[in-house]
């Protein structure tokens, strides 16, 4: 497994980036990350857009055209899918490490 520099992601980044497996707006974002989180994860609407800055300046997602002028919308990239699946196979690889330790 290749290592980088910005994994482990956070849980907001995290989050973010999967929600974005779908074309989504803020709102939309924030609605689809407390419901994959099974409500574990409730953002502020700040933080959110924090990370959606960030995100952009590392090329992990972009803009994509809409119907609402008022509503920017965002997807994943193909780098940022890159990253997503880098952190599932790190996490992957724990759960099963722990699982074989404590005999699961």
């Amino acid at each position: 497994m290749s290592r980088s520099k910005h994994l482990p992601l956070t849980e907001t980044v995290y989050y973010v980036l999967l929600a974005l497996t779908e074309p989504a707006h803020g709102y939309l974002i924030l609605q689809k990350i407390e419901e994959l989180s099974r409500g574990g994860v409730r953002m502020a609407a700040g933080t959110l857009y924090g990370a959606i800055d960030n995100l952009l300046k590392l090329g992990w997602i972009g803009p994509v055209s809409s119907d609402d002028s008022r509503r920017k919308v965002y997807v994943i990239t193909d780098k940022g899918m890159a990253m997503l699946r880098l952190d599932f196979e790190r996490m992957t690889h724990m759960i099963d490490t722990t699982k074989q330790r404590l005999d699961l």
